[in-house]
């Protein structure tokens, strides 16, 4: 595969890994299992059981496991062609999905802040 088409792989791909781990660590959706796993994480008292409950509220540390399933999915590998590949892949699926979820994360946050900032004013125009 050439180089531009393995960037072009790498930016793709990496919009499904950060869509499906900010919905499972974030969206309302999944709010119930969210909670248990909380909990669990919390509160468990075997440290491997509070780890791996504490993967399903994490984003970052969920897109590891959601780009291990995607690689195993499609076979992508960047720059090289062997398992090195993968290697490489798999943590710039990582890094390029988590600058997604970060960026709209912030996006979220400024638009919340303009509705409450319009909220106060309707306030404020009312009185």
């Amino acid at each position: 595969m050439e180089i531009t088409t393995q960037i072009q792989w790498l930016f793709l791909l990496a919009l499904p890994i950060a869509c499906v781990a900010w919905t499972v660590t974030h969206e309302e959706i999944f709010r119930e299992p969210r909670e248990y796993c909380i909990n669990r994480s919390q509160k468990d008292t075997a440290l491997l059981k509070r780890k791996f409950f504490y993967l399903f509220t994490c984003e970052y540390c969920f897109s590891h496991y959601i780009t291990l399933f995607f690689l195993f999915l499609t076979g992508f590998k960047l720059l090289l062609n062997d398992w090195r590949g993968y290697v490489i892949a798999g943590f710039a699926l990582i890094w390029i999905a988590n600058l997604y979820m970060n960026v709209y994360a912030l996006i979220r946050q400024a638009i919340k802040k303009e509705i409450t900032e319009i909220k106060v004013l309707e306030k404020k125009t009312e009185e």
